[in-house]
C-alpha cells in the first residue's frame, strides 16, 4: 500500500517550518535545471554570435539550410554593386565576408548570412525539444513517486516558458520584415514596368526569411503544446495517485495482523542492531566528531531555546502581577508563547541535524530515522505548547476559551495524547521505511493508531468544560453543546469506521488534519486576533514595545497608532505567509509546488494581457526611496557646505536645493518604474494622455507649472522678499512649481498661484536691495514760519541714527491746506523693514520738538459743534488758538487744545490713524498702507 507520501508530511512539518528560513536555499535548488538551460543557451548563443564577429555587421557568413535557394541571386548580385568581381561571390557562400565588401540589405541584415538571433532561436528550439523528451522518459519512470513528480512538473514549466519566450525573441525581426516587405511593395503585375533586379532578389530574401521565422514560431508552438500536455499529465497522475493512497481499500483480517507481528520482532531486531554498530562506530573511529556534534547541538540548543526565553521574555511569559490581563494580552502571549519556542525548538532540531551529518557522523540508514525523531519531537511540542496557550490549565487568568479549570486540564490531556498517537505512528512508520520493512507493518501501525485517536476524540464528547456567563473557572462544569457532541462522535466513529473498512490511509490522513492542520489553523487565528487587536486605535500604546517607543522617541499617539497599523499588516502577513504553505503540505502538495506558486505570485501575476511582477514593484519602491534619500542628501550637502560657505543669497540657495530636489526626484522616478519592470516607451501613451488632458482642463496646472519653473530660473523674486501683488502683500516663504507660499502681516500663508504672478504686475520692496523710502506727513497752522518747520524736521531726521546720510533725508511743502500748512518729511533707510520703526521714533521726535518750541500739534485740528450737554467738562477752545506761534497761548491752554485735538475725529487724521506695523527679519513690522506700504 502506497502510504509513504501522505505518511511522512506531519513527520517533518516542523523540520519544514524552520527550513522555511532556507527558503531561498530551496528555491534555488529547485530552480537549478531552468538556470542551467539559460546558461547553456546563452553560452550557445554567445558561441554562436561569436562566429561572425569579424563583420560589422554581426551576421554569418555561411549559408544555413533555411535560406532558399532564391537568396543566392541576391549574393550574385551583391559584388557588383560593392564593385567586387563575380568570382569573389562564391567563396563569400563559405567564408567570411571582409568588412569592406560586406553589403548590408535594406533592413541592416546582410543578404549573404543567416541573422544570429534566427540561428540562436533554431539551436534553442532543437535543445528544448531534447530536454522535453528527456523530461518525458523520466515522468513515465518515476510515476509512482509524487516528490519526484512535482519537481518534474516544475522543470517542465519552466521549459514551456522558455520555449515561449524563444518565439517571442522572433517577433521584433518579423516586425521588421514586414515593415520592410510593405516598403517595397507587391511586385510588378502584366504590363507594369519590370523593377529592378535588386529589389526583387531583396523581396524575394525577406519573404524566405520570414517563412524561416514561421517555421521557427510553429515549432515552438508545437513545443509549447507538448510541454503544456507533459504538465497536465503530470499534474493528472499526481491527482490519481493521492486518491488511489487514500482510497485504496486493504484487507483487515487475522493474518495481517500475524505478519505484522513476525515484521514487528524482525524489524526491532535489525533496529537494535543498526543503532547498536552505529554508536559503536562512531565511538571507537569518530569519536571526537561526534562529540563536536553534541557539543555543537547543545550550545545551538542554548542559543535557540534559552535565547529566545531571554529575548522575547514579555511576549512568551504570563505576569504574574498583572491581575487581570486584557484580551489582547492574552491573544499576545497565547501566539508569540506559541509561535517562537516552536521555531527556536525546530531550529535547534535542524541544526543538531545539520551537525551530525556535516561531521559525517550519520550513516545512510541512521539518518532519517534521526530526522523523523527530531521532527515527530517539534510537533508533539508544538501541537501541546498551543493546547497549553489557549487553555492555560494553571492560571485561569490567560485561558483565552471560556471552560473550566477541570475541562482545560482534561482537554489538555485528549489534546496531548492524539499528537502523541499520531506522532509515534509516523515515528514507527518513518523506521519502518528506512529499514526496509514490509508494508503491512505500516499498515497495521497507521490501523492501530487510527483507532485509538477516533477513540480519543469520542472521549471527549464526554468531557464537561462549559461554564455559565457567572459562573467560575473553579465549577464543576456542563456537557458540549448538542451539536458539539455530535460532531465529535462523529469524527471519531467514522475514523474508526473507516479504518475497520480498510481504508487505513483516508483514516489515517483524516486524523492528521484533525491534530495537525486543526492546530495550524488555531494558530492562524489566533495571530490574526492578535494583528486585528495591535492596529486598533490606541492599543499599540498599551503594549511594552509601544511604551518604550513613546519613552525613547517622545511619539504622539497618533505615531503611535500608525506603528500598530503596521505592526498589525505585518502580523497578517506573517501568517499567511508562514502557516499557509505548511497547511498546502498538510494536504499533500509538495515543496517544489508551493515554490513553483510563489516565483510566479511575485514575479508574474496576469491581469488580462497586464504582468504584474511583485518582485519588481518592490524593487522600483525601493530604488525609488533610495534615489529620495540620495536627492534630499546632496541638496543639504550643497546647501550647508557649499553655498552657506560661498555667502550665496538666500533665494539662490532655495532656487537652487529646489532644481535639485526636482531633477533627483525625476531621475529616482524612472530609475524605480524601470526597475519595476515598467517599458519607459510606453509613457508615450500616457505623454498623450496628459496632452489631452491639458487640451481640456488641465491648462491651469500646467500654466503654473510652467510659471513656477520661470520663477525659479528668472528670479524676479526669492524667498524673504517683500511683495505686493493686487491686495495680497507679504514675505515669501516659499516657491513650489504650482504655487507660491505669501505670508501677509497678520501672519496668514496665502498659496497664490504661479500664472498670476507671473501674468499681473508684482512689487519687491526688497529685490536687488533694502533700501527705502519713508515719509511722514506733518501739518502746522499758518501762524507758523515754514522755513522754521522745514529746518526743525531736517533736524530731527538728521538725529537719528538709522536715517541714511546718502541719499540725504529731504522736507517739501507739499500743499496749502483751508486752515493748515502741509509739509512731508522724506527719509531712507537701509533696511526698508525697519521702516516702521524709524518713522515711530520720528513722530515722537517730532512732536517732543514742537511742543518745545511751542508750535502746534502737527496733525491737523478741525472743532465740531457738539451740543454742550455731551462736551462732559471737556473745555472748549478755538480753533485759530491751535498752532499759533509761541507766547500766543499759555502753557496751559496748549495743553488744552492738544487734549481736545486727541479727543476729535478729522478727516484727514484717519488715513494716519491706519497705519500698521510690519514685522521684519527681525520680528519687527514696518508700518504702512496697503497701497504704499512706506507711508
Amino acid at each position: 500500500m502506497k502510504l509513504r507520501s501522505v505518511g511522512k508530511l506531519p513527520a517533518i512539518l516542523v523540520c519544514l517550518l524552520a527550513l522555511a528560513m532556507g527558503g531561498p536555499v530551496m528555491a534555488q535548488k529547485a530552480a537549478q535545471p531552468t538556470a542551467q538551460q539559460t546558461a547553456q543557451a546563452n553560452g550557445q548563443a554567445g558561441q554562436k554570435s561569436a562566429q561572425p564577429a569579424q563583420s560589422p555587421q554581426g551576421a554569418q557568413s555561411s549559408q544555413t539550410a533555411t535560406q532558399p535557394a532564391d537568396g543566392k541571386a541576391a549574393q550574385e548580385a551583391q559584388p557588383a554593386e560593392n564593385g567586387a568581381t563575380p568570382g569573389a561571390a562564391e567563396p563569400a557562400a563559405t567564408t567570411t565576408q571582409p568588412a569592406q565588401n560586406a553589403q548590408p540589405a535594406a533592413d541592416g541584415v546582410p543578404a549573404d548570412a543567416t541573422p544570429p538571433a534566427q540561428s540562436q532561436a533554431a539551436e534553442q528550439l532543437t535543445k528544448a525539444g531534447e530536454e522535453l523528451r528527456a523530461l518525458t522518459e523520466r515522468v513515465e519512470k518515476a510515476k509512482d513517486d509524487d516528490i519526484v513528480l512535482a519537481d518534474l512538473k516544475v522543470q517542465v514549466d519552466a521549459l514551456a516558458k522558455q520555449i515561449i519566450g524563444v518565439s517571442v525573441s522572433t517577433r521584433p525581426r518579423l516586425d521588421e520584415i514586414k515593415a520592410r516587405l510593405t516598403e517595397l511593395g507587391d511586385p510588378p503585375g502584366e504590363g507594369q514596368p519590370a523593377e529592378a533586379d535588386i529589389v526583387t532578389a531583396e523581396r524575394k530574401r525577406l519573404m524566405a526569411e520570414r517563412g524561416a521565422i514561421n517555421a521557427l514560431t510553429g515549432e515552438a508552438e508545437g513545443l509549447s503544446v507538448q510541454a503544456t500536455k507533459l504538465s497536465n499529465a503530470i499534474t493528472a497522475t499526481r491527482r490519481a495517485l493521492f486518491s488511489n493512497t487514500l482510497l485504496k481499500n486493504t484487507e483487515v483480517s487475522t493474518g495481517m495482523f500475524d505478519d505484522a507481528l513476525t515484521a514487528t520482532a524482525d524489524e526491532t531486531r535489525v533496529l537494535s542492531r543498526s543503532v547498536g554498530s552505529w554508536l559503536s562506530f562512531a565511538w571507537n573511529y569518530k569519536r571526537v566528531p561526534l562529540l563536536t556534534a553534541l557539543f555543537l547541538s547543545l550550545l545551538a540548543a542554548l542559543v535557540f531555546l534559552s535565547g529566545s526565553r531571554r529575548l522575547f521574555r514579555p511576549l512568551i511569559e504570563h505576569d504574574i502581577t498583572d491581575e487581570e490581563p486584557s484580551y489582547f494580552r492574552r491573544l499576545s502571549v497565547a501566539f508569540w508563547s506559541t509561535l517562537i519556542p516552536t521555531i527556536a525548538s525546530a531550529a535547534f532540531a535542524v541544526s543538531s541535524f545539520l551537525f551530525l551529518r556535516g561531521f559525517n557522523v550519520l550513516r545512510s540508514d541512521i539518518a532519517p530515522i534521526i530526522a523523523i525523531t527530531l521532527g515527530v519531537a517539534v510537533v508533539v511540542f508544538f501541537v501541546t505548547r498551543l493546547a497549553q496557550a489557549v487553555l492555560s490549565p494553571r492560571d485561569s487568568r490567560w485561558r483565552l476559551v471560556r471552560v473550566s479549570d477541570r475541562g482545560a486540564r482534561m482537554l489538555m490531556i485528549a489534546i496531548f495524547a492524539m499528537a502523541l498517537v499520531n506522532g509515534l505512528d509516523y515515528l514507527f512508520g518513518g523506521v519502518s521505511e528506512a529499514l526496509g520493512s514490509p508494508v503491512v507493518l505500516t499498515v497495521v501501525k497507521s490501523y492501530i493508531a487510527s483507532i485509538v485517536i477516533g477513540l480519543i476524540i469520542m472521549a471527549s464528547a464526554w468531557i464537561k468544560p462549559m461554564l455559565r456567563k457567572d459562573e467560575s473557572f473553579d465549577a464543576h462544569g456542563r456537557a458540549w453543546p448538542k451539536v458539539v457532541s455530535f460532531t465529535l462522535l462523529a469524527i471519531g466513529a467514522s475514523l474508526i469506521i473507516a479504518a475497520v473498512s480498510g481504508y487505513v490511509g483516508l483514516a489515517r490522513f483524516i486524523a492528521t488534519q484533525i491534530i495537525i492542520t486543526g492546530a495550524i489553523m488555531v494558530t492562524m487565528y489566533i495571530g490574526i486576533l492578535t494583528g486585528r487587536a495591535v492596529a486598533k486605535q490606541g492599543a499599540f500604546g498599551e503594549t511594552s514595545a509601544g511604551r518604550y517607543l513613546e519613552r525613547r522617541y517622545n511619539l504622539e499617539q497618533v505615531a503611535l497608532d500608525q506603528i500598530g497599523l503596521a505592526a498589525g499588516l505585518s502580523i497578517y502577513a506573517l501568517v499567511f505567509v508562514f502557516f499557509i504553505p505548511l497547511i498546502l503540505l498538510q494536504w499533500n502538495f509538495q515543496i517544489a509546488d508551493i515554490e513553483s506558486w510563489a516565483y510566479r505570485m511575485v514575479t508574474e501575476i496576469k491581469i488580462g494581457s497586464i504582468t504584474i511582477s511583485l518582485v519588481g514593484i518592490f524593487a522600483g519602491i525601493l530604488f525609488f526611496a533610495l534615489g529620495y534619500v540620495v536627492t534630499r542628501f546632496v541638496q543639504r550637502w550643497i546647501d550647508g557646505n557649499i553655498m552657506a560657505r560661498s555667502r550665496v543669497d538666500a533665494g539662490v540657495r532655495n532656487s537652487i536645493r529646489t532644481g535639485i530636489g526636482y531633477t533627483g526626484v525625476g531621475l529616482a522616478g524612472l530609475i524605480g518604474l524601470s526597475a519595476a519592470g515598467i517599458d519607459l516607451s510606453n509613457l508615450a501613451l500616457v505623454a498623450g494622455a496628459l496632452s489631452l488632458g491639458v487640451g481640456f482642463g488641465l491648462q491651469n496646472i500646467v500654466s503654473n507649472f510652467v510659471s513656477g519653473l520661470i520663477l525659479l530660473v528668472e528670479r524676479p523674486f526669492k524667498v524673504g522678499d517683500w511683495i505686493v501683488s493686487g491686495t495680497t502683500e507679504g514675505f515669501v516663504k516659499r516657491i513650489s512649481v504650482r504655487a507660491t507660499e505669501i505670508e501677509t502681516f497678520q501672519h496668514q500663508s496665502i498659496m497664490m498661484p504661479n500664472s498670476l504672478l507671473i501674468n499681473a504686475s508684482v512689487g519687491n520692496w526688497t529685490h536687488r536691495n533694502k533700501l527705502g523710502r519713508s515719509e511722514i506727513a506733518i501739518t502746522v497752522t499758518y501762524a507758523s514760519d515754514p522755513r522754521r518747520i522745514m529746518a526743525l524736521l531736517s533736524e530731527i531726521a538728521a538725529a537719528h541714527p538709522m536715517v541714511l546720510k546718502n541719499p540725504s533725508p529731504s522736507v517739501g511743502f507739499t500743499a496749502f491746506g483751508d486752515e493748515r500748512m502741509n509739509f512731508e518729511l522724506r527719509i531712507y533707510v537701509a533696511d526698508v523693514l525697519t521702516g516702521g520703526g524709524v518713522r515711530n521714533d520720528l513722530r515722537i521726535s517730532i512732536y517732543e520738538r514742537f511742543r518745545d518750541e511751542g508750535i502746534g500739534a502737527p496733525f491737523p485740528v478741525k472743532i465740531e459743534d457738539v451740543p454742550v450737554e455731551d462736551q462732559t467738562g471737556i473745555e472748549s477752545h478755538h480753533p485759530e488758538q491751535v498752532g499759533e506761534p509761541k507766547g500766543a497761548t499759555s502753557a496751559e491752554e496748549r495743553a488744552a487744545s492738544k487734549t481736545t485735538a486727541s479727543d476729535k475725529k478729522t478727516a484727514s487724521a484717519a488715513p494716519l490713524d491706519e497705519e500698521r506695523e510690519v514685522e521684519g527679519a527681525s520680528g519687527r513690522r514696518a508700518t504702512g498702507r496697503r497701497s504704499n506700504p512706506n507711508r
